[in-house]
């Protein structure tokens, strides 16, 4: 047969619409499964079996449009259709035109709203995500802490796909039991477009995990998915999810991310769920000390359970270096922070945790600060949505006194995880460093808005307006609505004693002491006991004898945090002001000049101008005013971080604080004050 003919012959039979036809249905009815039939749970299996069929239907559907044709007559024989039938043949014609046109409409209406779903909000990149804390639905409440390590795990290894935006687990986390039909407001707070939810049930040895990704601008569900699997076979979970996710989103993954999101954490199902409960701890946004220990036997007890497993190893060193630079700068604890980074880097070379911890390392124990901007780079690369190398990198620079770029980079990072409450805290920082009160009120509004029960951050709220206009009204009112019980880490208790010490209601300073159950503050980098307190009260409203009775008890534990960490300037102010509040004048300037030589402007400018104030205060103690008022002036003048209750220069420090008092009197100080 002639080509010519055969093709005519195939338009005449109507074959190419035919077929046209079958390809727009066939995709159709592909869309329509691969849409529904995870949310109603229907195997997977199951879509694949559809596509199957109708590739098989398709040669049956050709081999029929050859042979039969459909007429006003009904179905025949296309050989007994006679030519003088053209005229219905045109008819029948038209009307399989206007179906290939309702169908390429719809074809045109399905390709919009899969890649232009809606309208995005300026900024907010198509490919983000924000994965919501998971619902607990276990037997055993105590899982509680099981599926927020799941929901923390997929959402750790989605954010090391670079072409995701994913919002951290701290802007996350107060979005726990949410309602659904909220998914739009939170979407837009956090900034995403993208919203997964989940559920976790574990127990006998399973574990169900149920998610489902949804579009929260119109609440579509883009794809859902239920597992249940053994425990064991579930510690990979999280890296077949990203990946079904990053695929559902299009996100392009390079081979390096593939094998980093994929690759499990562990193959031990008990070290995996004593890493989900240190997990829980480590990321708790007051950085308690209670919570880094628990978080440190935790991760430790996870490595005796699996040698090889990197990634505990390189999060016990974070822990490690958290305690070390907030609370116990020891050398065995700087031995261990190396010790165990280099043990994750050995096991995993590419981990970007690895890298955070080392870095840290360099940061905080050695002030090694391009060494540790090396390694932030390194984990930046392989961790492209981990906020928190963003803000320790803004620290960095506020320590070498680039406050510009501090806060460029803190906001920008603000930008990238905007919900993460500690990203808004170091802003506010920044701004109380400079003495910005209003920027700070601001900043640390929006703190406590992100972590609404944190005390710490209230507190630290109250203490700007204390800073900015000497009032005590609203740390007062802050106390006061702090439920009784709640005093992490003794920061509450702490606050109620400076507030009575700022009021010289000495017998409400002895009675916040005598509330706390323990002996020892753990804060002020080293431990402080109860005595140190309790004497400064005492030496406050005159009582010289008492005062020195408990000063004599806090003594011992101020030279054993010093000889425990020599390098360290804090500790070494600490004891010159016990020094000086004990009389003992040589001791406490020798103190206090070696905390100002430890820690120099251009080794540390945030710690620098702190010391300058332990030192002018010793100064002020020991009858030597004369060499405190420059120190007082320069700091008037220049940056200093808010501490709430040691030696704060601020103008508003100067005039309401007990430590000051043997000098208030003097012209020179008065001087002072009306200057300023």
């Amino acid at each position: 047969m002639n080509p010519k003919d055969f093709f005519g012959e195939l338009r005449r039979r109507n074959i190419f619409k035919v077929a046209a036809a079958y390809a727009v249905v066939s995709w159709l009815i592909i869309q329509i499964a691969t849409a529904t039939f995870p949310f109603l749970e229907i195997p997977r299996w199951c879509v694949r079996l559809v596509i199957v069929l109708l590739a098989l239907g398709f040669p049956v559907a050709m081999i029929l449009a050859w042979a039969y044709e459909l007429t006003p007559e009904g179905i025949k024989r296309t050989e007994e259709v006679p030519p003088e039938a053209s005229v219905k043949r045109q008819t029948g014609q038209r009307l399989n035109t206007l179906i290939i046109a309702v169908l390429g409409c719809a074809v045109a209406f399905l390709l919009y709203q899969r890649f232009h779903p809606d309208e995005t909000p300026a900024g907010i990149p198509e490919k983000s995500i924000a994965v919501l804390p998971f619902q607990n639905f276990s037997d055993d409440k105590e899982n509680a802490f099981f599926a927020d390590g799941i929901q923390d795990d997929i959402l750790t290894s989605l954010a090391k796909i670079r072409d995701l935006k994913v919002i951290s687990r701290t802007s996350v986390m107060p979005y726990r039991g949410a309602a659904k039909s909220n998914l739009p407001q939170i979407a837009q707070a956090l900034g995403v477009v993208n919203v997964l939810e989940g559920s976790v049930r574990r127990g006998e040895g399973r574990v169900v995990v149920s998610v489902q990704l949804i579009d929260a601008r119109s609440d579509r569900h883009l794809w859902a998915k239920r597992y249940d699997r053994p425990l064991a076979d579930s510690l990979g979970l999280q890296g077949e999810l990203a990946s079904e996710i990053a695929s559902e989103l299009r996100a392009t993954l390079s081979p390096e991310e593939k094998d980093r999101v994929e690759t499990k954490p562990t193959e031990n199902p008990d070290a995996y769920v004593l890493y989900l409960k240190a997990r829980a701890y480590e990321s708790n946004p007051d950085r308690l000390f209670e919570d880094f220990e628990l978080a440190e036997r935790l991760y430790s007890e996870a490595i005796q359970h699996d040698p090889s497993f990197a990634l505990a190893y390189a999060r016990l060193s974070a822990t490690l270096a958290r305690i070390y630079q907030w609370f116990d700068p020891t050398d065995e604890r700087k031995a261990q922070i190396k010790k165990n980074a280099d043990k994750a880097l050995g096991l995993k070379p590419d981990l970007g945790e690895g890298h955070l911890a080392l870095g840290l390392y360099y940061y905080w124990t050695e002030t090694n600060y391009d060494k540790a901007v090396e390694q932030f780079r390194i984990a930046a690369a392989a961790l492209p949505n981990d906020s928190e190398i963003g803000y320790v990198s803004a620290a960095i620079r506020r320590r070498q006194g680039k406050l510009k770029e501090n806060l460029e980079l803190l906001k920008k990072s603000q930008t990238v995880d905007p919900g993460n409450a500690n990203v808004a805290s170091e802003i506010a920082f920044t701004y109380a460093f400079v003495h910005d009160w209003r920027q700070a009120a601001q900043m640390y509004d929006r703190v406590v808005a992100l972590a609404p029960d944190s005390a710490n951050f209230k507190i630290n709220r109250a203490y700007i307006d204390l800073y900015e206009n000497g009032k005590t009204d609203a740390l007062k009112a802050t106390l006061a609505e702090i439920p009784v019980g709640v005093d992490p880490s003794g920061l509450v208790t702490r606050a109620r004693w400076d507030l009575a010490m700022l009021e010289r209601d000495y017998a409400a300073a002895e009675r916040a002491m005598a509330s706390y159950p323990l002996d020892v503050f753990q804060s002020d980098g080293m431990p402080m006991p109860k005595s140190f307190f309790r004497g400064c009260t005492a030496l406050a409203r005159g009582d010289t004898s008492a005062a020195q009775s408990q000063f004599a008890m806090a003594l011992p534990a101020f030279e054993s945090a010093v000889q425990q960490a020599p390098s360290t300037g804090h500790r070494h102010a600490n004891l010159g002001v016990l020094y000086s509040f004990m009389g003992r004048k040589e001791d406490a300037i020798r103190e206090g000049r070696r905390a100002v030589e430890l820690e120099p402007e251009s080794k540390d400018a945030v710690l620098a101008p702190w010391m300058n104030g332990f030192l002018a205060m010793i100064y002020a103690r020991t009858g030597e005013l004369d060499s405190a008022l420059p120190l007082l002036e320069r700091g008037l003048s220049s940056a200093f971080p808010a501490d709430n209750t040691n030696c704060s220069i601020t103008y508003n420090d100067l005039r309401k604080r007990w430590q000051w008092d043997p000098v208030r009197n003097d012209p020179r100080f008065q001087k002072l004050i009306a200057e300023h």
